[in-house]
């Protein structure tokens, strides 16, 4: 979150500076090279990421299928909030498919500065709401895309306005 990051990552976008201040005491930038997991799905991890460059590949083990690709994380995106719930292993396997370049947050500070400054906190859940928002959507739709033959065709209601 130093000058040599761009200014374009959402989530931070978003915050107000004195919340922005308190994320970037408790963050550090890592770098990974292609084909590094960041994390794997099952394992416990302390770590919050936030995607400066480079794409990310989410990946699931589903029985009877392997590895399937559930979606592709690029600048911006959140990656691995699972620790900032403390407890919780992650759902999936994060693997870098570009060189990647992340700010990173320690889950377990970062819930803690949530729990004890309630302005970060807020402005910190609201972003992730939005996120896991968007997310849903992003599972919605695949899942149209997957059952799209499976669904009757119902014509759209009529809007009595037009």
């Amino acid at each position: 979150m130093s000058a040599d990051q761009p200014h374009a990552i959402r989530f931070l976008d978003a915050l107000p500076a004195s919340a922005r201040q308190q994320l970037e005491s408790i963050s550090s930038t890592r770098e990974y090279p292609p084909g590094a997991v960041l994390f794997q799905e099952g394992s416990e991890h302390d770590d919050i990421y936030l995607i400066v460059t480079g794409t990310v590949r989410l990946e699931m083990l589903v029985r009877d299928r392997g590895r399937l690709p559930l979606m592709t994380l690029g600048p911006g995106d959140l990656l691995g909030w699972s620790p900032l719930f403390g407890g919780h292993p992650m759902t999936a396997t994060a693997i870098a498919l570009q060189a990647v370049r992340v700010i990173c947050f320690d889950g377990q500070e970062l819930r803690g500065l949530c729990e004890t400054n309630h302005e970060v906190g807020y402005h910190v859940m609201r972003q992730l709401a939005l996120v896991l928002s968007d997310r849903l959507l992003a599972t919605r739709l695949q899942l149209l895309d997957l059952f799209h033959k499976d669904l009757p065709i119902q014509p759209a209601p009529r809007d009595p306005e037009c």
